[in-house]
């Protein structure tokens, strides 16, 4: 660990040093254009402070549960913000420390709202959770918020905005058109009419990405360096933001879920194991993920494949 440590801190002496001493004012300005990822997030914090009045005076369980949403909120910093900022830049604070309170937050929240009795304990708990969610947003917007600003570019904000429509809206804020990241859009995708040739067939890359969009599973390759390669398109329980592609495959994953993927990933490398699968509940749905080691013919690890398919028509199947 002390090592990995060292090498991170090495890691992040080699990036350019960046003037911090105008954050708040390129945060500021980036939050006033309408429909910028700033802009949004702000909004989204304004509601939630709203949202989190309201609660305490009244204690109103719809309010709580409209409350929950923030869970929405996090994953698109935990997917959009924080990874960019530690493999971009070497910044590995948010990453190391506001991800982790993100992912208490939202357990503890979790938790609350699947208890039944709203004892003296449930309240003292509620109280804390909603305490620690004021001051995350006071961090976001005077910490993480302004390091972004003074690190991103215009066209790495375009990619976080375009990647943002995957999300749901949280506390009733809308994702707004940002007319000059729509205006820089293209969707020119070169190639599509050559031909991949294969030892079963061939298929042109339309055709290709057609067959794998169409398949009812989320799909992501890793390949044997651990770089992101490839998800397929479509709607995605686990959302998988296009910024991810070509950075590594663990900054895309809080500090307390990396540990089992480089484990996995380890075990494939090794031949130790060749797939693993977890079943779980997301978003009300019975979801089971497989982690498949691929390799070639000879065995020689190429990289994992992640297989995430929605298991919801089995139950519903075998409950009849």
């Amino acid at each position: 660990m002390t090592e990995k440590i060292s090498e991170e801190l090495a890691r992040r002496d080699s990036f350019p040093k960046k003037d911090y001493s105008d954050k708040h004012e390129r945060a500021a300005e980036l939050i006033k254009i309408t429909g910028h990822p700033l802009y949004t997030f702000t909004k989204e914090n304004e509601a939630l402070a709203i949202l989190l009045e309201k609660y305490k005076d009244s204690r109103a369980d719809e309010i709580f549960e409209k409350i929950q949403e923030i869970s929405i909120h996090y994953a698109k910093k935990g997917d959009l913000l924080y990874p960019h900022l530690k493999v971009q830049y070497g910044i590995l604070g948010p990453s190391a420390v506001i991800w982790t309170t993100d992912d208490e937050i939202r357990g503890e929240i979790g938790k609350l709202a699947k208890l039944k009795e709203h004892d003296e304990d449930w309240i003292k708990r509620t109280d804390e959770v909603i305490k620690r969610i004021e001051e995350m947003v006071h961090k976001e917007q005077s910490i993480l918020f302004p390091i972004c600003a003074v690190n991103f570019t215009e066209e790495e904000w375009f990619g976080i905005y375009y990647d943002s429509k995957d999300y749901a809206k949280c506390f009733g804020v809308e994702n707004v058109i940002w007319e000059k990241a729509e205006a820089a859009k293209t969707d020119v995708k070169p190639g599509l009419d050559e031909e991949i040739v294969m030892p079963g067939g061939h298929l042109t890359v339309a055709q290709l990405t057609a067959l794998l969009n169409t398949i009812p599973l989320e799909i992501t390759f890793v390949d044997a360096d651990n770089i992101n390669r490839f998800f397929n398109e479509g709607p995605k329980v686990f959302k998988r933001p296009g910024m991810a592609i070509d950075r590594d495959v663990f900054s895309c994953h809080p500090p307390k879920i990396e540990v089992m993927v480089r484990s996995i990933i380890d075990d494939f490398r090794s031949g130790k194991k060749d797939k693993v699968q977890i079943w779980m509940d997301k978003g009300g749905k019975c979801m089971l993920v497989t982690y498949m080691a691929v390799r070639d013919k000879s065995g020689e690890y190429l990289g994992t494949v992640e297989v995430v398919q929605d298991m919801e028509f089995a139950k519903e199947h075998f409950q009849k």
